[in-house]
C-alpha cells in the first residue's frame, strides 16, 4: 500500500454562492498567495481567463496547492454555472473530500441538489460552508433544517470553543449514532479519530457558517478541513483517472490526471487504445504556473505531456467514468471567414478533446458540422475561445433539442449473420431500464451454447456504440439489454461476425416493441414579486410544467418545479421582461422524462428507418452458397435457435 501524502478537495456551489471568493480566502489565509483578490475586482488567483474575470464566473476548473500545520492539500476549482456541469462532474471523480458552499442568504438552490445527488453516486464524502451570513435574509436554524430534509440527518453545524470543538456539537454527534452515544456516556469517544472517520465514510457532514468577502468563520473552517479529513491510502499498482485534456501556449497536450496507484514516472510507457507512448514531462499545476518533477505517487494530481490519446472520463487500470449530465442542446457550427470545412472540423475535434461532452458530429452528405452543448452562455465561450486560440470566426445555428429514445416493457430481438463463409447468431432481450441508467448489459446465456470468450465479446459489441432508435433516429437509453443466447460455427465465425448480429439483434427488438420518444426537462425555482404570481402560474400551465403549491410571503412567491427544455429554455428572458428585472429563475438538469409532444417531434425529424442501412434490422442467412437479407418479420420464423 502507498500512503498518500496529498488530499484533494474539490469546492462546488451554485453559480454566485461565493465559490471562488472562498477558495480566495482559503489560500490567503493558509499563506498559498499574498494577497486575497476579488472577483469584483477580476484579480482571483484561480480564475484568470479574461471570460473568467469579464463575467464573474468559473469556466474552466484549476487546482492550487496550500498546506494546513504541514498537511498538503490540492483544491480544486470548479465551474458552478450549469453550461459547465459535465467539467465539474468530471473532477468529481478525482476528489478525496467535496466542500459545498451554499449562499446562506438564498438557501439551497437547484444547482446544489444535482451536485449532491452526483457526489452521492460517487460516494465523495462532504463538508458544508454556508456563507454570506452576513446577509440581513440569513436564517441558520432555516438553513441547517432545510439541509437536514433535502441532504441528510446526519448535517450537524461545527462551532469551536477556544480552539477547540464546541461542547454542543460533540452532543449533537454523539446523538446522531447509538454506538457514539454509548461511547459519550461512558467517557471513551475518541473525538479525533471518530469525525474523521464518520466524515469519509459519509455518516456525518460538518456544517461550518461564515463569510468568505469579509472573513468570518474562516480560522475555524481551514481548522475544520484539517480535523475532519484524512489522508487515504493507495493500491502499489499503477492506476490514475484522468480529468481533463488541455494544450497549453506552445501547443502541447496536457492529460490531467489523479494519480490512484503505484508511482509514475517520467519516460514510463504507457500502454492504451493499442498504442505505446511515453511519458515526456510530468507537471504539478498551481494556478497557471507548473513545476516539472521526475515522479509523482499515488494521491497527487498532475498533468503529463507526450501522450496523444487519452480521452478525458477515462482511466489507466481505473474504472472509467459515466456521465449522470449530458448536453440537451445541439447547434450547427458556421463558418463566418470562409475556413474550409477539413480545417474547421479539425478545430472542433481538438476542442472535442478538451471538452468531450461536444460530441462534435460531421454530416458527410450537408457537410454540416453539429455539436452537443448544454447553454447558450457555453455558445459564446466556444466562440471567443476558437477565435482566440486558432483565430477562426465562427457562429452558430439555432439550438436544436437533443431526444432520446427508450422502450415500454420487454422484448426479444434476434440477429443472424451469415453470408459466405461467415456465421453468428445473437438472441437479446430488451427490456425498459430506470431513468438516468442508459444502457445495461446482462448474460443469461448458457456456456453450454457459447463459448465465455463470445458472451464477452457480444456485450462489448452492445455497448461499443450508440445505438439509434426507430422513431427518430435519436440514442437509444435506459434499456436493460440481456443476452439470451447465441451461435457460432467452428470453421467459419471471423472477428466481426458477431459484432453484425448483435447490431441487427437489437434493431430487430426495436422494430417489435412500443418505442417511447424521451426530451430533457429543467428542474427550476421562480421567484417573483407576489404580484406576479397568477402570470407565472398560468405561464407553468401553457409550458407543460409540472409544479409544486407556491410558497408565499407578503412580498415574493417560489414556484419549484419541472418542465421541458424545449418550452422553457426562452422563459428566463419573459420573465424578465413582464416582472420588469424583479423576477428570478434558477434551473438545473432534471434528466429525460417522456416527450410532450412525440408525433409532433417524429414528424419534424422525419426519420425514415428503412433508409438507414448503417442500422438495419434486416438479417442475413446462407441459401445454396449465397447470402440473402432476410426482413427483419420473418426473422424469428428463420432463427436457427429456437
Amino acid at each position: 500500500m502507498i500512503n498518500s501524502e496529498n488530499c484533494t478537495i474539490g469546492i462546488l456551489a451554485h453559480v454566485d454562492a461565493g465559490k471562488t471568493t472562498l477558495t480566495e480566502a482559503l489560500l490567503y489565509k493558509t499563506g498559498a498567495i499574498r494577497k486575497m483578490g476579488r472577483v469584483d475586482h477580476k484579480d482571483t488567483f484561480l480564475d484568470t481567463h479574461y471570460i473568467e474575470r469579464s463575467r464573474g464566473i468559473t469556466i474552466f476548473s484549476k487546482q492550487a496547492e496550500f498546506f494546513i500545520n504541514n498537511n498538503k492539500y490540492t483544491i480544486v476549482d470548479t465551474p458552478g454555472h450549469i453550461d459547465f456541469s459535465p467539467e465539474m462532474e468530471r473532477c468529481i471523480r478525482i476528489l478525496d473530500y467535496a466542500i459545498i458552499v451554499i449562499n446562506g442568504a438564498e438557501g439551497i438552490q437547484s444547482h446544489t441538489e444535482t451536485i449532491w445527488k452526483i457526489l452521492e453516486e460517487y460516494n465523495v464524502p462532504v463538508i458544508f460552508f454556508i456563507n454570506k451570513i452576513d446577509r440581513e435574509s440569513f436564517n441558520k436554524e432555516n438553513i441547517i433544517n432545510e439541509l437536514k430534509k433535502r441532504f441528510s440527518e446526519k448535517c450537524v453545524t461545527v462551532e469551536y470553543e477556544n480552539n477547540m470543538l464546541s461542547d454542543e456539537f460533540i452532543e449533537t454527534l454523539a446523538s446522531t449514532d447509538e454506538v457514539l452515544l454509548e461511547k459519550y456516556f461512558e467517557g471513551t469517544l475518541n473525538l479525533k479519530e471518530t469525525i474523521s472517520e464518520y466524515t469519509e465514510e459519509r455518516k456525518l457532514f460538518p456544517c461550518f457558517f461564515g463569510s468568505a468577502l469579509n472573513n468570518i468563520g474562516i480560522d475555524d473552517f481551514i481548522k475544520g478541513i484539517n480535523d475532519f479529513t484524512v489522508y487515504k491510502s493507495y493500491d502499489n499498482d499503477k492506476k490514475c483517472r484522468i480529468f481533463k485534456i488541455l494544450h497549453d501556449e506552445q501547443g502541447n497536450r496536457l492529460t490531467f490526471a489523479k494519480i490512484t496507484g503505484g508511482i509514475w514516472n517520467v519516460k514510463d510507457t504507457v500502454s492504451y487504445d493499442d498504442i505505446d507512448e511515453k511519458i515526456n514531462q510530468i507537471r504539478i499545476y498551481n494556478g497557471d504556473k507548473y513545476t516539472t518533477v521526475q515522479n509523482v505517487k499515488a494521491g497527487d494530481i498532475c498533468a503529463f505531456t507526450g501522450l496523444s490519446k487519452t480521452k478525458a472520463g477515462k482511466s489507466f487500470n481505473d474504472y472509467d467514468y459515466t456521465n449522470f449530465i449530458s448536453p440537451v442542446l445541439s447547434v450547427k457550427v458556421i463558418s463566418c471567414d470562409n475556413t474550409d470545412i477539413s480545417t474547421l472540423l479539425k478545430t472542433m475535434k481538438i476542442i472535442e478533446e478538451e471538452e468531450p461532452e461536444l460530441r462534435v458530429k460531421f454530416n458527410k452528405e450537408s457537410k454540416t458540422i453539429e455539436i452537443y452543448i448544454m447553454g447558450l452562455i457555453q455558445l459564446e465561450i466556444l466562440k471567443n475561445t476558437i477565435k482566440e486560440r486558432f483565430n477562426i470566426n465562427i457562429d452558430f445555428g439555432p439550438c436544436e433539442i437533443i431526444y432520446k429514445e427508450t422502450i415500454k416493457g420487454s422484448v426479444m430481438g434476434y440477429g443472424h449473420f451469415e453470408p459466405l463463409r461467415h456465421y453468428a447468431e445473437v438472441h437479446l432481450r430488451i427490456e425498459e431500464g430506470e431513468r438516468e441508467s442508459g444502457i445495461v448489459i446482462k448474460d443469461e446465456c448458457s456456456e453450454d451454447m457459447l463459448d465465455k470468450n463470445y458472451h464477452n465479446l457480444i456485450l462489448s459489441h452492445v455497448l461499443e456504440k450508440e445505438h439509434k432508435g426507430i422513431l427518430t433516429g435519436s440514442q437509444l437509453t435506459d434499456v436493460i439489454i440481456t443476452l439470451v443466447a447465441g451461435k457460432a460455427h467452428l470453421k467459419h465465425t471471423e472477428g466481426g461476425d458477431f459484432r453484425e448480429a448483435t447490431y441487427r439483434a437489437i434493431r430487430q427488438g426495436l422494430e417489435k416493441a412500443e418505442n417511447i420518444i424521451l426530451e430533457p426537462y429543467y428542474n427550476f425555482k421562480i421567484e417573483v414579486p407576489i404580484d406576479c404570481l397568477g402570470r407565472v402560474l398560468s405561464d407553468m400551465t401553457r409550458l407543460k410544467c409540472e409544479f409544486d403549491t407556491p410558497i408565499m410571503t407578503d412580498e415574493k412567491a417560489i414556484v419549484k418545479g419541472k418542465c421541458p427544455v424545449a418550452l422553457f429554455m426562452d422563459y428566463p428572458l419573459e420573465l424578465a421582461s413582464y416582472s420588469k428585472g424583479k423576477g428570478i429563475v434558477q434551473f438545473s438538469s432534471a434528466g429525460y422524462f417522456k416527450c410532450h409532444n412525440s408525433e409532433e417531434i417524429i414528424e419534424k425529424i422525419n426519420y425514415d428507418k428503412d433508409r438507414d442501412v448503417e442500422n438495419t434490422s434486416s438479417s442475413v442467412f446462407c441459401s445454396h452458397g449465397a447470402g440473402y437479407e432476410v426482413k427483419w418479420f420473418d426473422v424469428d420464423d428463420k432463427r436457427h435457435i429456437k
